[in-house]
């Protein structure tokens, strides 16, 4: 019996093939559990569908993704924030939220959750800063900690 996969089995398949399994292990196990629905042609061309418009937002999402991508290379933003006497240390840090404010200064919104920072900046200097923005696509942003 030919099923489509509402969610992924292990060692059958995953979500949304087309798979075919014993008339039994579909009746009795995928079905009422609502992990599989039979393969007939109008759900077929209902999977279909769904397929084509996810890949439409997907690539809607890729083409918003690299125009800001573009817009964000090269972007340099300064944070000024108290430091000790010799500069070097910081009071307190940077974080993505810091950048993202300072981003938006210069009128660029960026969700902070997309700065990539692994910890928050606590020198004086320049950092180059990730932003994720979909994917594998990121760009560089160049922070600028100066001493208030």
């Amino acid at each position: 019996m030919k099923v489509i996969l509402q969610q992924e089995v292990p060692k059958i398949g995953a979500l949304g093939e087309v798979v075919e399994v014993s008339d039994g292990y579909a009746r009795n196990y995928l079905i009422p559990r609502g992990m599989a629905v039979l393969a007939h042609p109008r759900n077929v061309g209902q999977l279909r569908h769904a397929q084509e418009v996810a890949q439409a937002k997907k690539d809607r999402f890729v083409s918003e993704a690299e125009a800001s991508a573009a817009k964000l290379d090269g972007v340099a933003v300064t944070i000024r924030r108290q430091a000790d006497e010799e500069g070097e240390k910081l009071f307190g840090s940077v974080t993505n939220r810091d950048i993202a404010e300072a981003l938006a200064a210069e009128g660029i919104e960026v969700d902070r959750r997309a700065i990539e920072l692994n910890e928050p900046i606590k020198s004086l200097g320049a950092h180059t800063v990730a932003i994720g923005l979909f994917a594998d696509i990121s760009a560089e942003v160049k922070v600028y900690v100066v001493k208030e």
